[in-house]
């Protein structure tokens, strides 16, 4: 062990007298090391590219879901429009169920779903105003069901609250209070003389 003791020495005195210089080698060597650069640059682009991609996705699904809305909200009107509801006497529940039937692919027929049918007496009177409260909350207590008879100028409105799936980042991109999407479609038309 004696003979140790003379490199355990040099050591210590080459490590203790290098100091700055030693320092100085040892961050050239950290900044020209490139294990793990990739893992690195992963790290800091992975957090916007997956929000980035979530939100594309997010996108694509409410453009699907506004035309499978469009379809269902347009074939259950032609029930009006062709004279079965008033024909059946089907009740607002029955019409409800006749359009979350067509719709219920992508849509949960709960509580988000709304919907307005009102006749008018011409086209020009047609009323398609804004259903939000100034706290942007639906406000559906003035809504009616009203398919009309033979004749009659109809205007179906239907309303779904769609929940959002990426977090806003600070980018407020719900129209409602609550942070959801109001999904909505219209159906105008003039009844058949049934």
């Amino acid at each position: 062990m004696a003979w140790l003791k003379p490199f355990q020495r040099q050591a210590t005195h080459s490590a203790a007298s290098a100091g700055p210089i030693q320092r100085r080698i040892s961050l050239s060597r950290f900044r020209r090391n490139r294990d793990g650069v990739t893992a690195v640059e992963f790290g800091l682009i992975a957090l916007p590219f997956f929000a980035l991609l979530t939100a594309i996705i997010e996108v694509a699904m409410v453009f699907f879901a506004i035309q499978v809305l469009d379809n269902g909200v347009n074939q259950t009107a032609r029930l009006i429009r062709t004279g079965q509801v008033q024909d059946a006497g089907m009740s607002q529940g029955v019409f409800r169920d006749e359009l979350c039937q067509r719709i219920d692919t992508l849509f949960n027929c709960g509580e988000r779903l709304s919907f307005d049918v009102r006749t008018f007496d011409n086209f020009g009177g047609v009323d398609l105003s804004d259903p939000l409260t100034g706290d942007n909350e639906l406000d559906d207590d003035d809504f009616r069901y009203d398919p009309g008879d033979g004749g009659d100028i109809v205007v179906v409105r239907v309303f779904y609250e769609w929940p959002t799936m990426v977090p806003s980042f600070g980018i407020d991109r719900g129209e409602l209070a609550n942070g959801n999407r109001l999904l909505s479609s219209t159906a105008t038309f003039r009844n058949e003389p049934f």
